[in-house]
């Protein structure tokens, strides 16, 4: 009667959703009488509706067990079963209670929902095999639904998500795990395996070492742990290598490293840009180029391999591609300095849209006055339009025209205001200086000193010289 009492108490608590004080009743009884089967799938119920359900399962088990004929019992450690992910013991006891009560519409429904699971189970196997790690997510997610304390489900799906780099999401599925049950040494895994990813390589290595001294045999943390310290071990090297000054070994020292783990993104990025890094200081410049692009093709927000491509873009003069990187660079941190590198890209890219007075006189562009001088004499005389009297019609226009840019280049670089004018990128033009007026002859008769007549005439076959008037 004293058990009874207690039970009574139990369900009106439990009516009322104070599971905790339903606990304690239902708890109170079974002390009372340990013997009675309703008591123990009373309490069940109560812990499955904490959410405790390994404790809910084994007082669903002991209740059939006092009485195998007990239907609530079996569909309780069914719902346990399920809920915990073991699909097929869940099925197991849902068809016993078939047994018992062949029109039992709950447990028919339940024996579907465990089939449902199973089916999810094998899909998710054999897309994991695939690398389909979306796939896998979304049937872990689905078989969750009935299994919501399972929690190999919740791993799985944490570490496909962290191999599609969701590490937040997956961080937080492990970490959930954990504070349940801090020696499950998947979740330390799994946490490793979000700390590897996202390159704090030595926090990884210390969970890796947890979860195998939880479980030696975890295969998983074994090759992660090795990855870890071997990817570690090569890129310091490669930096140690890069700082002395011995490029060529930094060189193999990354592409070593980059061989080791091709699923871990955010480390080989860094590697790629080192190693891009390493190309530029060899002026393979190119190469530079292709490792910077391989490292933002991996990590579309790394700023550095941006800075770096950029710059070998300026170095090789392809100044669109160094202005579409520094406009990149500058929409994601707007600092001064990255104002300032767009605006010498978006300089040299309208300069190189202009004549190149330099390349013209075949001149450096630190070229002395002398020496521009020099270049404009020898150019003006090779493409005047007298010597090139007896050629066709169409090589006189060519020369024509390179006589009179030769003309422009030394109006602009002999001139030390508009020279500074043509180096900075300013619009020449908007300065007063219409190209298009300009008359190359009068500047060779300046130069030449020539108020006279002047001529080429032939000494020879393919000899010609110069006379003044």
């Amino acid at each position: 009667r004293e058990a009874e009492s207690f039970k009574e108490q139990g369900n009106a608590y439990y009516a009322k959703k104070d599971y905790n004080e339903a606990y304690n009743y239902y708890t109170k009884a079974i002390d009372t009488c340990p013997n009675n089967a309703s008591y123990y799938g009373n309490r069940a119920a109560t812990l499955m509706m904490l959410g405790r359900f390994r404790e809910a399962l084994g007082d669903a088990q002991q209740s059939v067990r006092l009485d195998d004929s007990f239907v609530r019992g079996h569909l309780r450690e069914g719902k346990c079963h399920l809920s915990l992910g073991n699909a097929m013991a869940a099925s197991r006891c849902f068809q016993r209670v078939l047994e018992l009560d062949h029109k039992n519409s709950q447990a028919q429904q339940e024996l579907k929902n465990a089939s449902t699971v199973l089916e999810y189970e094998k899909i998710a196997e054999v897309d994991f095999e695939k690398r389909d790690f979306r796939k896998v997510v979304f049937c872990m997610d689905r078989a969750l639904e009935f299994a919501p304390a399972c929690h190999r489900f919740k791993i799985l799906k944490a570490e496909c998500l962290a191999l599609l780099g969701r590490y937040p999401e997956a961080q937080s599925v492990a970490s959930d795990i954990l504070r349940m049950d801090s020696t499950n040494a998947d979740a330390l895994y799994v946490r490793g395996l979000c700390l590897y990813y996202e390159d704090c390589i030595e926090k990884a290595v210390q969970f890796f070492v947890q979860a195998l001294r939880m479980a030696p045999d975890h295969e998983k943390a074994c090759l992660a742990c090795r990855n870890a310290k071997a990817l570690k071990a090569k890129k310091e090297d490669g930096n140690k290598a890069f700082k002395e000054g011995n490029y060529k070994l930094a060189y193999e020292l990354y592409t070593e490293a980059l061989g080791i783990d091709p699923n871990n993104i955010k480390t080989n990025a860094k590697l790629y840009c080192n190693r891009g890094t390493v190309n530029s200081k060899l002026r393979k410049l190119e190469e530079a180029i292709d490792d910077c692009t391989n490292a933002v093709k991996l990590d579309d927000t790394y700023i550095k391999a941006y800075l770096r491509r950029a710059q070998c873009y300026m170095d090789t003069e392809q100044y669109e591609d160094a202005v579409r990187d520094y406009e990149k660079v500058y929409q994601t941190e707007k600092t001064k300095e990255h104002k300032q590198l767009l605006k010498n890209a978006q300089v040299e890219l309208k300069k190189s849209k202009r004549k190149d007075y330099y390349k013209i006189l075949g001149v450096d562009k630190n070229a002395s006055e002398d020496e521009i001088k020099k270049a404009y004499r020898k150019r003006a005389l090779m493409h005047h339009p007298d010597r090139h009297s007896g050629a066709s019609a169409e090589v006189q226009k060519e020369e024509e025209k390179k006589f009179k840019e030769v003309g422009e280049a030394f109006t602009i670089l002999s001139d030390p205001k508009k020279k500074a004018r043509y180096d900075s990128g300013q619009d020449l033009e908007e300065d007063g200086l219409n190209m298009g007026d300009f008359d190359a002859n009068n500047i060779f008769k300046a130069f030449f000193g020539g108020p006279g007549n002047f001529s080429f005439e032939a000494s020879g076959p393919g000899n010609f010289f110069f006379q003044f008037g």
